[in-house]
């Protein structure tokens, strides 16, 4: 089965807001166990790139949601300390890891000066103020201590994969080859990007779909609409049975940041 092109790809590097209040409040939307439950993880060797295999390093993951990759930090002997903008996600991610946690945002994380070996932003950094973000960044990270910004994203280089998508408002605001932006004084010293599959039910991609924060954000009425969408592109239109097994492709682009010369 094949879809026809009925969309181009956004060239977009990252979304736009009519102001930091929206933005905020979109970063904000996201509930916790939906989230955890559907979303996909991120690679191990992703822990080796950020620490340059540097053991027992203090880890912050900033906008860390139910922390995901705040695990695979964890789970390679690193210290690991995780803040969101969400109280709801924070106290998630605490019950989970029992690593500490706290409300912040990356513009103001409340850490000290110099107290970091790296910052990770996993599927966070376009929600903040790159600029503010990029400051703060460096003021917290300790000399030689790396700043990880990390996106998995649907691959919608497939036309069906695109359309689906944008049924679920999931966003396609990366392309394939993008670079985040980022100020000074961070460069970038290395990237990761690779594939992945996730192997989901319907029912699965409904749940996929209901942990965007488009949907966490609309009412009845657009969810019942969302809904209804869904389920034609995938039942009728692809004709899948309620039993099926849909495989999603996925793309992860991690970077890697340390200061530019003569800046810490």
């Amino acid at each position: 089965m094949t879809s026809p092109v009925f969309f181009k790809a956004s060239a977009k590097t990252s979304p736009t807001f009519a102001s930091a209040e929206l933005r905020r409040a979109a970063g904000e939307a996201f509930s916790a166990e939906a989230y955890d439950a559907i979303r996909p993880g991120y690679p191990n060797e992703l822990a080796h790139l950020a620490t340059r295999n540097q053991a027992n390093a203090r880890v912050v993951d900033g906008g860390a949601g139910t922390g995901q990759l705040s695990a695979v930090f964890d789970a390679a002997g690193h210290q690991v300390y995780a803040f969101d903008p969400s109280a709801g996600m924070a106290q998630f991610l605490h019950r989970k890891l029992g690593v500490p946690t706290w409300q912040a945002s990356a513009e103001a994380t409340g850490l000290a000066r110099d107290s970091v070996d790296c910052l990770s932003y996993a599927q966070s950094w376009h929600w903040f103020d790159v600029a503010a973000a990029s400051q703060e960044a460096d003021r917290v990270l300790a000399p030689g201590g790396r700043l990880l910004l990390v996106w998995n994203t649907l691959d919608v280089s497939r036309p069906e994969i695109l359309r689906l998508a944008r049924i679920m408002h999931s966003g396609d605001i990366q392309p394939a080859g993008f670079f985040p932006t980022v100020h000074a004084p961070w460069q970038l010293v290395d990237t990761l990007r690779t594939t992945m599959t996730q192997e989901l039910s319907v029912a699965g991609v409904h749940e996929l779909m209901h942990s965007r924060s488009y949907w966490q954000r609309a009412n009845q009425r657009m969810r019942n609409r969302l809904t209804g969408n869904l389920n034609w592109y995938l039942l009728d239109f692809w004709e899948k049975s309620r039993t099926d097994t849909i495989t999603l492709p996925y793309r992860t682009d991690a970077f890697v940041y340390e200061r530019g010369p003569h800046t810490g």
